[in-house]
């Protein structure tokens, strides 16, 4: 019995060292762990494109081209030709047919992939660490070398008017195509991506070529790498395969045209529709603005609610509360949309017709307790919020590879973790206060809705609803 008691005493203690061994290495705290974060790595070729990358040592890496082209930058008559080109970039280069580059990068077990926005355009492969080099070679082919044949043009138009038509069917894109074309009406930020039917029939091959001719130069790319990346190697592979990527232009730099904001509203009634699916938004700021964190709070703190979810009235957004509550909506959600000089903050809901005043009267009565009464408590728990959400959101080497391209475009750097979360934490109360005033009180919005909106505000009555008379 005494032996058995003496060796029990020793695995005891033998875990309890082990424990204490445990203890002292399983803390880290959240500050640490932010310091741990890899850094981002930049370099610039002689040509003006540069490399940035995050390095986080796994088997697999993202790697693509974050270019300065979007729809913004196109005019009129060739709106469209930046997606266009966008769904031309796979189809064959001088070096590959269309089924050699498919059937290489099925071999690889990678993923290529592409897409435009008003701002950017970009292209990225998903692949294993050891095909790096054979990604960025077919990347750079793509953008220097596709042939743009006339048949493959040709089939693509019709690929492109179905996705139109698809696009049609999603009310969600359909209102916030309308938004933008009444709030930035006559300006290149009005435009579809997509762009007219009219414009998609008649495209050119020469169209094509000129849109790469002035946009696709080195200053205006950036290659971003993320997953298990060594930054020396893509910079060899870049200098190898983008060095002699041409920074000249014929006829100057091309700038993005200032887009003016006009309060206004557009209404497409439809009262066989089921609901109405509405915006009312605010001239928001752009992304280098310092209030643009603010306004990130104030959105967290609008939130978003949807009839699916369990919390009802006991959700943390008032907002959320009073739609529960009172039953004014099927879903909302806050949106800040930015842009280099300009941006887009509201809020998009979908509603039943006899609900829909309601439900705007008290989107702006919390707008405007946003403007003059909001709490600190309130506030530190939609920092909280948004920083786990921004921190989540960088899951994985694809979306971190997206948030090097971006922030390299918008900013000329990417914002460390820890800079970022400095500049969440010392936003308060009257920070919110103070820059909501700026941008939404007594400001004009723009409202956009599709569906049975005969009960929809009168936007005089929308535009009286934006202040508050205190005595």
């Amino acid at each position: 019995m005494a032996s058995r008691l003496l060796k029990f005493t020793a695995v005891v203690r033998k875990f309890a060292g082990q424990s204490q061994i445990i203890k002292r290495y399983q803390h880290a705290t959240y500050a640490q762990t932010l310091l741990n974060i890899p850094e981002t790595t930049v370099s610039k070729l002689d040509n003006g494109l540069r490399i940035a990358t995050e390095d986080s040592g796994t088997s697999t890496c993202t790697v693509g081209l974050w270019i300065d082209a979007g729809s913004r930058y196109e005019t009129e008559k060739n709106n469209g030709v930046a997606h266009f080109l966008e769904h031309m970039a796979f189809k064959g280069t001088a070096k590959r047919s269309q089924v050699d580059l498919e059937l290489e990068v099925e071999n690889m077990g990678a993923h290529l992939n592409a897409y435009t926005s008003r701002e950017q355009t970009v292209y990225f492969a998903k692949c294993l660490s050891k095909d790096l080099e054979k990604a960025v070679e077919i990347l750079a082919d793509i953008i220097q070398n596709s042939k743009f044949g006339e048949a493959e043009i040709e089939r693509e138009r019709g690929v492109i008017l179905r996705e139109m038509q698809e696009v049609e069917t999603n009310l969600q894109e359909v209102v916030f195509d309308h938004l933008h074309s009444v709030a930035y009406q006559g300006t290149p930020l009005g435009r579809t991506i997509l762009g007219p039917t009219e414009n998609i029939k008649s495209i050119s091959r020469d169209d094509l070529v000129d849109y790469i001719n002035n946009h696709y130069k080195g200053s205006r790319i950036v290659l971003a790498g993320a997953g298990g990346i060594k930054h020396d190697e893509l910079v060899k592979y870049a200098n190898k395969y983008l060095g002699s990527l041409s920074n000249e232009y014929k006829s100057g730099i091309p700038e993005a045209l200032p887009c003016r904001f006009t309060g206004s509203d557009v209404r497409v009634r439809d009262d066989a529709m089921p609901l109405a699916h509405i915006a009312i938004a605010v001239e928001g700021c752009g992304w280098t603005n310092p209030d643009n964190i603010p306004l990130m709070v104030a959105n967290t703190l609008i939130g978003m609610w949807d009839r699916s979810l369990g919390g009802g009235a006991n959700v943390s957004s008032k907002l959320a509360q009073n739609t529960a509550t009172h039953n004014l909506c099927h879903s909302f959600q806050s949106f800040n949309t930015c842009y280099k000089d300009t941006g887009l903050w509201g809020i998009y809901f979908v509603s039943e017709g006899l609900t829909i005043d309601d439900m705007v009267y008290n989107v702006q009565n919390e707008w405007m307790r946003l403007c003059t009464s909001v709490t600190d408590g309130e506030v530190v728990r939609a920092k909280n919020l948004l920083k786990t959400n921004m921190f989540l959101q960088l899951d994985g080497s694809t979306p971190i590879c997206e948030d090097i391209g971006r922030q390299m475009l918008c900013y000329g750097r990417r914002i460390p973790i820890p800079e970022l979360e400095a500049r969440i934490e010392a936003v308060d109360a009257k920070t919110i206060r103070d820059v909501c005033t700026k941008y939404i009180y007594d400001r004009c919005p723009v409202v956009a809705a599709v569906g049975p909106t005969e009960g929809l505000t009168d936007y005089n009555r929308i535009r009286a609803g934006m202040y508050w008379i205190r005595v």
